[in-house]
């Protein structure tokens, strides 16, 4: 055989065999980077679904089992309701001296404190559950003089039968301060208020 024609045999056979493994390399790239997007969604999507759980499970322990959407006309509708399922004055001081000394916060400061209900009673949140219970400045944007003004709001929406208590309590679990400066004074419709961060975190 002619030596040169045998070099450019050998030659293809060399450059026919790189191609195959780059080929390969690249297919096995390709896989390993469709495995690892997989692996990216699977764990994000476990990550979402264990913060949910724990979300609904935190929620499920501020709120009172007894005040559903078919209660409310027995429950929180009641004029009478929060007096009725409310613990005795001095049961709730000792619930809120708790959470000042929890917070570092001394006698003096602790005057400008209210013990703020996560989930108000007139919205179905348990009375004394440590869950449900937070602090919060009487004064302020953030403040509980403000946000008692708002749970009146949506208890009233919710007893005309223009708000849901699902989606009353998430208005008042979530951002509340953004939603109540979104409300109109006569609106109920909570569909285009931001309500998706908590105003606790960051909280004293």
């Amino acid at each position: 055989m002619n030596p040169g024609k045998a070099g450019r045999r050998g030659e293809a056979l060399r450059s026919s065999e790189s191609g195959v493994v780059c080929a390969f390399k690249r297919a096995c790239c390709a896989d390993a980077a469709r495995v690892a997007r997989i692996g990216m969604v699977v764990v994000f999507g476990a990550v979402a679904g264990l913060r949910a759980a724990q979300a609904a499970e935190q929620s499920a322990a501020m709120l009172d089992e007894r005040v559903t959407q078919q209660s409310i006309a027995d429950t929180i509708c009641r004029p009478d309701y929060v007096d009725a399922v409310s613990p005795p004055v001095d049961v709730m001081m000792e619930h809120k001296q708790r959470l000042l000394a929890e917070r570092g916060i001394g006698a003096d400061e602790g005057t400008d404190y209210a013990l703020d209900r996560r989930v108000p009673v007139l919205l179905g949140g348990l009375p004394d559950a440590p869950a449900n219970l937070d602090l919060l400045p009487w004064a302020g944007t953030r403040g509980e003089r403000r946000k008692a003004r708002f749970v009146v709001h949506l208890k009233r929406c919710v007893c005309e039968g223009k708000l849901s208590l699902s989606d009353a309590q998430a208005a008042i679990l979530g951002n509340w301060s953004a939603a109540y400066a979104g409300f109109g004074r006569d609106s109920c419709d909570v569909s285009g208020v931001n309500v998706a961060t908590s105003s606790h975190d960051g909280e004293p």
